[in-house]
């Protein structure tokens, strides 16, 4: 059965109830169908359906991968150092304190 948007919100308890006795109810808005309401059990089944289960995957065909693969970022190279460069860097020793143990 399909149910006007305004008929559906001010008889909510009787669509649910139908949705529930009868299976699922559409709802239309301005004449074009846009929800469905459908009993919790079935929904669940759907769902289900749709979700493939580890079986499905390993024996499928095709690749699964692609999807789970995030796209590369493209990053911005940096500039080799020349020869230069690297002796005009200045050296940082590390410096240590030896402390002598006391008499």
């Amino acid at each position: 059965m399909a149910w006007q948007v305004q008929d559906a919100k001010a008889r909510f308890s009787e669509f649910l109830e139908a949705s529930i006795a009868d299976g699922p109810q559409v709802v239309t808005k301005r004449g074009v169908e846009t929800a469905v309401l459908v009993p919790i059990e079935q929904w669940r089944k759907l769902e289900k359906m749709t979700r493939p289960d580890l079986k499905e995957l390993l024996l499928a065909p095709e690749a699964r991968t692609d999807a789970l693969t995030p796209d590369r970022q493209k990053r911005r190279r940096r500039m080799p150092l020349d020869l230069q460069q690297c002796l005009s860097l200045p050296t940082i020793l590390p410096t240590h304190t030896v402390l002598a143990p006391r008499p």
